[in-house]
């Protein structure tokens, strides 16, 4: 039976960029996908990533953000005191991030590096508190300017980063139905599928899983790639599907379907099934590319 997910899920920059565009926003599922986050796997800081190699959640904002015919200011770097200061006086909601998941004090349990980024909405700095919308389950949360200003700083990411990155002054200068967006976004999305390199770093990781993974490896996988993983490519099948791209929507659901088939046998142990799931999610990145050749869509 084919149902489609709606539920939680770490989709924090996604959530954050629907919240400053407003009334006028796209749907996260649908901005995540014009990110390119779906459309690949790759190895990196020892870790695997459901996403592509050599993008980041920065580039794929960017991104995002043309797409839908939208344009900010993104500021970065400074002193902590200078970028208090862009906060205090930005203009409207300010998307602010990465920042240090660990190191966000509201979150019980919290107080040590992860080398974990996450992404917020700042309303408002006054009387010494940062007051922000936390898309992991926290609105309206408030943090002392110091506390926030910490996790901010941090960039410690498997990705390269600037401390105290924001983007403010959204505003809208081409009308762009997501539809449209999403069409636009499909030679970018075949960009990121060219190679071969997914289906070779899955076969990697399948030997480091052979091998015996780390217990931070294991950590990361179970508690957040495998997770958004199948996710975004869930939300790629639903969006390759409103396009009218059936081939390629239903390469993407099998992706997704072998994805989030990983978290059982890796929170149980299970080295064999994994082994399995991921030999047959290996080839399914040059599928997915060969299904929007197939439809007419150009590689940018």
């Amino acid at each position: 039976m084919d149902v489609s997910y709606v539920g939680s899920g770490p989709y924090c920059y996604a959530n954050s960029l629907a919240m400053v565009m407003g009334e006028d926003a796209a749907a996260p599922s649908a901005i995540e996908v014009l990110t390119g986050s779906p459309f690949g796997f790759h190895l990196g800081g020892g870790l695997a990533w459901f996403d592509p190699l050599g993008w980041d959640p920065d580039q794929g904002l960017d991104t995002a953000i043309d797409l839908l015919g939208w344009t900010c200011e993104r500021a970065s770097g400074g002193s902590a005191a200078e970028a208090v200061e862009r906060l205090r006086t930005a203009d409207g909601p300010v998307f602010v991030g990465p920042v240090e998941f660990g190191l966000l004090l509201h979150h019980p349990g919290s107080g040590q590096v992860l080398d974990s980024d996450h992404f917020a909405v700042v309303t408002a700095v006054a009387d010494g508190v940062v007051h922000f919308h936390d898309p992991h389950g926290f609105p309206y949360a408030t943090l002392p300017v110091d506390e926030f200003v910490t996790a901010w700083e941090s960039v410690t990411f498997e990705y390269p980063a600037e401390p105290f990155t924001m983007r403010s002054g959204f505003r809208r200068v081409r009308e762009v139905a997501a539809t449209d967006a999403l069409r636009a976004s499909l030679p970018g999305a075949r960009r990121l599928l060219d190679g071969g390199n997914a289906g070779t770093a899955v076969a990697r990781f399948a030997e480091l899983v052979a091998a015996g993974l780390t217990p931070r490896h294991e950590a990361h996988l179970v508690h957040f790639a495998v997770r958004v993983g199948a996710r975004r490519l869930a939300d790629a099948a639903a969006c390759l599907a409103r396009l009218d791209l059936a081939a390629a929507a239903a390469v993407a659901e099998r992706q997704a379907r072998l994805v989030g088939g990983l978290q059982y046998p890796l929170v149980r142990g299970h080295r064999e099934p994994v082994s399995e799931l991921l030999a047959r999610i290996a080839p399914t990145f040059e599928e997915l590319d060969a299904a929007l050749a197939a439809a007419g869509v150009p590689r940018l």
